[in-house]
């Protein structure tokens, strides 16, 4: 046969140059279509501003968040405290941005995890294919069909709540939609030419899976990550909400809102409307971002 005649020179030649094709030019033009998107620009844009005033607004605001004055307590905004002081004396412009950082940072991090054990268990599944498939993708299915709050609100009951669990434990529940997306896709680029060049190279499927199945994906997986940072940043506002969230010192947003809740009807209302205005910003941000970032780098949409 006529594919036995290949030297491994050929092979490999046939091997790298789809994916080195997609990694340069490809990518290029994604990259400048996406800097060209209306709504991705306002949304990379808001997210950069609430970056900067969450880690870098505390280098030029200096307040102490950490021991509660109580001889300044639900001052109302003015002066030395431009969004007042909370119920223990704590300024609530700083508090704000302190607690930015907590939800940011988890949000990130569950994303990531979300987006690393997701692709993966996607691009396995839809490689591997037969029963193997079929396992793994009903289990996806099954987790699926529990209400994603319902989990939260199990597993942090569980588990003592901390930062670090919180990551863990939304990071668990955030993977299930990237690994459908990601096993879809690669139901498809399984049946491309440079993954038969790769086998009948020698590649191992572990090689085959990282270097040419899951670096095709990559555009999926970071729009999808995207959505998952918002969806994290909501669902620590509900722990925290609902007061199964990271204990004190710790704050967040919903920690936050927890807070002012049960004063906002005194007429505090500073103590409430900013932290969720961040959210919603912040939430509205990522959204925004991952809808370019799906219309841009998405296989599906670009057709290929």
């Amino acid at each position: 046969m006529y594919v036995d005649l290949l030297d491994e020179r050929t092979v490999a030649r046939l091997d790298s140059t789809p994916a080195e094709s997609l990694s340069s030019s490809t990518w290029r033009t994604n990259v400048r279509e996406f800097a060209r998107h209306p709504l991705g620009a306002v949304g990379l844009t808001t997210i950069v501003l609430m970056v900067v005033f969450c880690f870098l607004g505390p280098l030029v605001y200096h307040t102490d968040q950490l021991h509660p004055v109580l001889t300044r307590v639900n001052l109302a905004p003015g002066g030395r405290f431009p969004l007042g002081t909370d119920a223990v004396g704590f300024d609530v412009l700083g508090r704000l941005m302190v607690a930015g950082q907590s939800s940011l940072e988890v949000g990130l991090a569950a994303a990531a995890i979300a987006a690393a054990f997701g692709g993966l268990w996607g691009a396995l599944a839809g490689f591997v294919g037969g029963w193997v498939d079929a396992v793994m993708m009903r289990t996806v299915d099954a987790l699926i069909a529990v209400p994603s709050v319902l989990l939260v609100l199990l597993l942090a009951a569980l588990i003592r709540p901390s930062v670090l669990t919180v990551i863990y434990v939304l990071g668990a529940i955030s993977w299930l939609t990237t690994a459908r997306l990601v096993r879809g896709e690669t139901l498809v680029l399984r049946t491309h030419d440079y993954v038969a060049a790769a086998r009948l190279a020698g590649a191992r499927s572990g090689t085959i899976v990282f270097r040419h199945l899951l670096r095709n994906v990559i555009g999926t997986v970071a729009s999808q990550a995207t959505f998952e940072v918002a969806n994290a940043i909501l669902l620590l506002a509900t722990l925290s909400f609902l007061g199964l969230g990271p204990p004190p010192p710790a704050v967040n947003w919903g920690g936050m809102l927890t807070t002012g809740l049960n004063l906002v009807f005194a007429g505090y209302w500073w103590q409430i409307y900013p932290a969720g205005l961040c959210i919603v910003i912040t939430v509205v941000a990522f959204n925004l971002l991952g809808d370019a970032a799906r219309e841009t780098f998405e296989v599906r949409l670009r057709h290929r």
